[in-house]
């Protein structure tokens, strides 16, 4: 079985490859994934979906750009390389034929033999889950897989699905995908907290920096509107309200004393979290990488992240 638990230990941080592809060419994505190998960085996370919303892209534009990298590099054996199926066009849902087709395009486009990590990305309802886990477990047994990740599930949905794979004697997952982050804590009381606890999950959030809010560049609409911002910016508004500007201010505060970056805070507090292995978190840029790895260094006092908890709490 893949051990990501001797790979990423409470100073990690897992590289979103969201945006190869898209808003970082395949220039720029070389030079981020370069950088962060270098830097010793071992877990990219991306989806056969990216960037399929993109006019003239039809999905899988990400795991293409990756696989280009891997190959260039000779990385695959140091790079764990984790990928999702179910919202690529052509391989919709989680019907076992369409997993089964899916991992095989995703491991052409990523040129590699095994999948480190394969996630089933959303849950599909008109698939019954004892069908989308039996898949599952034949792509491990086949070694085509080497572990099975679920993302954006119910807690109900994961127990359901330990609980047929149990009963059916199948490999079951090991990592959990929630949307979590300082502004999105949901996660703590809707239950995945706890069947994470109940299951020994890996957790790996995504929208760790909550599209960008904290990072702290989007302070007003004019900014999101503003030349060079990213095309993602306009999420970060809904952020911004009496509740936002608090947990900026706290985030400020817990950065200057640090003489830190503000996402690097964000991240921190995260990756502090019970739970949680390790944060996703993209960079199209080498200086958006450098404040991701500056995240991976700093430790928060408990009175900092009690501060920052409290701040985001705190009802608007």
């Amino acid at each position: 079985m893949l051990d990501l638990q001797a790979q990423h230990g409470a100073g990690s941080l897992v590289l979103g490859g969201n945006v190869f592809g898209w808003t970082a060419n395949e220039e720029q994505s070389f030079a981020v994934l370069d950088r962060f190998l270098e830097r010793g960085g071992k877990m990219v996370d991306t989806a056969d979906g990216y960037s399929h919303w993109v006019p003239d892209h039809k999905g899988g534009e990400s795991e293409e750009v990756i696989g280009r990298w891997l190959a260039s590099r000779g990385a695959h054996g140091r790079m764990t390389v984790a990928t999702k199926v179910s919202t690529h066009p052509e391989y919709s849902g989680l019907d076992p034929l369409n997993v089964r087709r899916a991992a095989e395009a995703s491991l052409g486009r990523l040129g590699v033999e095994t999948i480190d990590l394969y996630w089933a990305h959303f849950d599909d309802p008109d698939t019954p889950i004892v069908e989308t886990a039996a898949a599952f477990s034949d792509l491990k047994r086949e070694g085509k897989i080497g572990a099975i990740g679920l993302s954006n599930y119910s807690a109900e949905r994961v127990a359901e699905w330990f609980e047929v794979a149990r009963a059916e004697n199948l490999e079951l997952p090991v990592a959990l995908q929630p949307h979590y982050n300082l502004v999105e804590r949901d996660y703590e009381t809707n239950g995945l907290r706890a069947v994470a606890e109940t299951e020994s999950l890996k957790v790996f959030p995504y929208f760790a920096l909550a599209a960008g809010f904290l990072t702290g560049k989007y302070r007003s609409a004019n900014d999101a509107e503003a030349e060079g911002a990213s095309p993602r910016a306009g999420g970060a508004l809904q952020y911004l309200d009496a509740r936002g500007e608090k947990v900026l201010a706290a985030l400020d505060s817990v950065a200057a004393t640090h003489e830190a970056q503000v996402a690097a805070v964000a991240l921190a507090w995260l990756r502090q979290q019970p739970t949680i292995t390790a944060p996703i978190a993209s960079a199209r840029t080498l200086e958006q990488l450098e404040v991701l790895g500056e995240s991976v260094r700093l430790e928060l006092s408990d009175a900092e992240l009690t501060s920052l908890t409290e701040a985001s709490s705190t009802a608007a």
